[in-house]
């Protein structure tokens, strides 16, 4: 009993102080009340209490191997005994085997890698790349993106979160979503935003397509309600990129290294970036990393130039180390083929829910990557919670991850979406177990559902 009280009184101390010292990220700081987080394993996270959260969210979408995964973990030890750090300068074996595997597991000739600390790094310098290798100066974002926090990143991406920055980095021109569920264009057939090109090309006439240096997305969009593309819209985009000398960046931060069930969600589609941005799956974020992967044009035009970029610990060696180790465990375990394998069973699942709650307006998704679009009318599709909705707007969503935390089920929601984004090593009795709970929370929201 002394050890629970003490774990109990450990962990209230740990809120306190996280709630009186820490600035937390994207929330209203008097708001937070965060989980005290004693340890975690495979797909479970636990607080001081002793209770058990199954992670559907991977945290942030990015402990895509799971929790302490032994052989990540025994890396990080190994390294640290050889060496725990030195400059970038230097070459080091985890650095110099993890660039080789990129570009092994990356599709097409994507051949150099530029390492950083994570994907909003990874976003400045492809868009700081970019502008340099074609010397133009305007980039087009997509209005449902999250591409990072940092300034540059920021403000190429679309939803809310940049507004505090604006103006923010200039030069960022925007284009609508192959979002079929919400089109901005009613989805004629065909369509000229969900098609791709055609869009894209009336932005090109109003910009100037001699002023553009890179289009920036995300493969299938994360945060903003994982959206997957419609067959021959990346192919559209690609070619359109082609004609004009514009450099096509794929955001892969959240939807890489297995997340959809390939390797890279562009696998899905055969289309190839001239510059892929990564993090999060990598290395499942034990320590952080991210990279800048580029074709081989790319590569062969900056061999002989000045990079203007660096970071002090641009692969550092323990993260490259957790990098090597990871890839090594995913070809080895079939970890992308299980993704793929677990992907078939969400998506019955998940069509299941949706017969049974009238709450659901769609299901989407690929892999271990799915959003529950949540909405108060079917017929009118109108959300359950509007766009940007927080504080009693967002109650309806609130109140669901709530119950379903309750009942020890993490998840991640971004206003009216559902993200269910578990770890790709979940298991089928886990995944039934999170389908389970998520159904008695879902009649949550059926309340709000107007008849």
């Amino acid at each position: 009993m002394a050890i629970v009280e003490r774990n109990s009184e450990l962990g209230r101390q740990v809120v306190e102080d996280a709630k009186r010292y820490v600035l937390h990220s994207w929330s209203v700081q008097n708001a937070i009340n965060p989980i005290p987080v004693a340890g975690a394993e495979g797909r479970y996270f636990w607080d001081y209490d002793g209770k058990r959260y199954l992670d559907f969210a991977s945290q942030l979408v990015n402990v895509s191997i799971g929790h302490q995964h032994p052989r990540i973990v025994a890396a990080i030890k190994e390294q640290a005994e050889k060496l725990c750090t030195i400059g970038p300068p230097m070459a080091t074996e985890p650095r110099s085997t993890l660039a080789r595997l990129l570009a092994e597991v990356t599709p097409g000739d994507l051949a150099m890698t530029f390492f950083t600390n994570g994907g909003a790094e990874a976003n400045e310098n492809a868009i700081k790349l970019a502008r340099w290798c074609t010397g133009r100066h305007k980039i087009i974002a997509r209005y449902r993106s999250y591409h990072g926090a940092t300034n540059g990143a920021i403000s190429a991406t679309g939803d809310p979160r940049r507004w505090p920055i604006e103006p923010g980095m200039p030069g960022v021109v925007r284009m609508f979503d192959p979002y079929t569920y919400r089109c901005p264009a009613g989805h004629p057939d065909p369509c000229p935003v969900c098609t791709g090109a055609p869009h894209l090309e009336e932005i090109l006439q109003y910009e100037g397509a001699q002023n553009i240096a890179a289009v920036i997305m995300e493969t299938v969009t994360g945060t903003n309600g994982v959206i997957v593309p419609p067959d021959g819209y990346l192919q559209s985009i690609r070619e359109v990129c082609d004609r004009h000398g514009i450099l096509l960046i794929f955001d892969e931060v959240m939807a890489g290294f297995g997340r959809t069930g390939k390797w890279f969600a562009c696998d899905h589609w055969d289309v190839v970036p001239d510059i892929l941005t990564v993090a999060k799956g990598i290395n499942s974020g034990y320590v952080p990393l991210g990279a800048m992967v580029v074709r081989e044009p790319i590569a062969e035009w900056v061999r002989d130039k000045y990079f203007a970029g660096g970071l002090t610990y641009s692969g550092h060696p323990l993260a490259c180390a957790t990098g090597v180790a990871s890839i090594e465990a995913f070809r080895e375990e079939g970890i992308v083929e299980h993704s793929a394998e677990m992907g078939r069973v969400f998506e019955e699942a998940l069509r299941g829910l949706m017969e049974k709650h009238p709450s659901i307006g769609e299901v989407r998704g690929l892999g271990c990557f799915w959003g529950v679009e949540l909405v108060k009318s079917r017929e009118t599709r109108e959300p359950l919670v509007p766009f940007n909705g927080s504080g009693e707007a967002a109650a309806p969503v609130t109140r669901l991850a709530k119950a379903a935390l309750e009942r020890g089920l993490y998840l991640m929601t971004h206003w009216n979406v559902i993200m269910i984004c578990p770890p790709l090593t979940i298991t089928r009795e886990e995944l039934d177990e999170g389908i389970a709970i998520l159904d008695e929370a879902l009649s949550i929201a059926d309340e709000y559902v107007e008849s």
